[in-house]
């Protein structure tokens, strides 16, 4: 007699554990993510340098980062109507595309008059402002904001249909990623040199990345538009709004993630928007050590992405939350403090590693209990609260390092943003930490599953 329980070669067996595949639709997505943002990563070295070799005025080089956002505030609510009613798929291919003709237009004017523009080691030479190249630069700044909005709300409420919702976090985690790799570790470097050879030459270059990642979507076969439920028909813009709007409202735990991320973004507008004349004027840096120090944001937001769903299940979402405000407050007066460039670039690692779980956890969590019909109007709508902020943040911080000056050094007016930005985020923690808490946020994802 032996020990051996006997098989019932009839009886079922456990179906054993599979590994996630994300599928060859999210690998086209997932590449023509990584192609446009490094454009985006060229484009991030380019228009500012660009701005600061045209004024060296803070309050005008603040207004392009706050033209460049002010979508997000005045086109952010249409889009999500937009996004509902159209085939989302298409949405993405036409924005890009208009962004990359955008881009060659820009390209076209710096080439018209890069003969005259000082080379990036001669900014500080720079007396008064060109106004002809300056007006291009905002309206084009406006029209891509436009374009983004659009284009980013039908990226957002396009995965959930090529995505398992419980492999959201999963898929969002390694876009971060790439997103983070290709803006910071590979277009960057690429935007430098070529800004070293000319400075529209990394125009050029982002424009054909924007061309590339719209064919690469464009080869995701099927279409994707929202279908409404029966009981919903369709109304005038007004009135599919307002649902959208009142949708978020009544939802208590989306209307604060909402409103508190809209004033993380703000503040970290303050500092943004500056930053360049920051890494010019304190920090002493070119466009190559610029890069340089970049990465650091780069390394933060790779590990981050990746580790944020195991970060989640380990220690709540809640707390990873809770942990991207306080880190952000900590970092953010740490860099008004120091001086030296290789210290900021561990700093920026540091806190985008902590903070990006938010991005992970929130956008898979809004994706999961949006009702998808519903999904572009209320997530533009949580948008509009949370982007809509950026233009008010640069303004600040373009006033802030204005006034700072009529009383204290330019140097120490530059580094007062910082701190101002690290006092928001010691509040936001304050109230964070108490109202998105995990038992929320699990209870209110477990309850969207059962409803679907």
């Amino acid at each position: 007699m032996t020990d051996t329980a006997t098989v019932d070669p009839d009886a079922p067996q456990p179906a054993p554990p599979q590994k996630a595949r994300l599928g060859a639709n999210y690998r086209k997505l997932y590449t023509a993510t990584a192609l446009s943002n490094i454009g985006d990563g060229m484009s991030a070295i380019a228009y500012p340098w660009l701005a600061s070799a045209i004024t060296r005025n803070p309050l005008l080089i603040a207004l392009v980062a706050g033209v460049q956002r002010l979508p997000w505030l005045f086109f952010t609510l249409p889009a999500g109507v937009i996004t509902d009613r159209v085939d989302r798929k298409r949405a993405m291919v036409t924005m890009d595309t208009l962004r990359g003709l955008l881009t060659v237009g820009v390209a076209v004017a710096v080439l018209a008059e890069q003969g005259s523009l000082p080379s990036p080691k001669e900014l500080d030479q720079v007396v008064g402002t060109r106004a002809g190249l300056y007006v291009v630069l905002l309206l084009a700044t406006l029209l891509l904001g436009c374009a983004e909005v659009l284009r980013d709300n039908s990226n957002q409420t396009f995965l959930p249909s090529i995505v398992a919702p419980e492999h959201l976090e999963k898929a969002n985690g390694r876009i971060w990623g790439i997103e983070a790799a290709a803006n910071t570790f590979i277009g960057p470097p690429i935007g430098s040199l070529l800004l070293v050879i000319a400075f529209s030459a990394p125009f050029f270059v982002d424009a054909g990345s924007f061309f590339a990642a719209a064919a690469l979507v464009a080869l995701i076969p099927g279409t994707f538009k929202a279908e409404r439920p029966e009981t919903a028909t369709a109304g005038s813009w007004r009135a599919e709004l307002k649902e959208g709007v009142r949708w978020l409202w009544h939802h208590p735990l989306l209307r604060s993630m909402a409103i508190i991320l809209g004033l993380m973004n703000m503040a970290s507008m303050i500092t943004g928007s500056i930053f360049v004349l920051y890494a010019q004027d304190v920090l002493d840096v070119g466009p190559v050590t610029f890069t340089i120090m970049g990465f650091g944001f780069a390394v933060g937001s790779i590990v981050g992405g990746y580790v944020a769903p195991w970060l989640s299940k380990r220690l709540g979402s809640g707390t990873c939350l809770a942990i991207t405000l306080g880190s952000a407050a900590v970092v953010n007066t740490l860099v008004g403090l120091v001086s030296w460039w290789p210290i900021v670039g561990v700093l920026f690692a540091i806190g985008t590693l902590l903070g990006s779980t938010w991005n992970v956890i929130t956008v898979s969590l809004r994706q999961t209990i949006i009702p998808p019909h519903l999904l572009g109007r209320v997530n533009s709508v949580y948008r509009f609260f949370a982007w809509g902020m950026m233009p008010i943040g640069a303004a600040l911080g373009g006033a802030i390092v204005w006034i700072a000056e009529q009383s204290v050094s330019h140097t120490m007016a530059l580094r007062t943003v910082w701190f101002v930005d690290g006092a928001v985020h010691v509040g936001l923690f304050v109230v964070g930490r108490r109202l998105l808490t995990t038992e929320r946020l699990e209870s209110a994802r477990s309850a969207a599953v059962a409803g679907h």
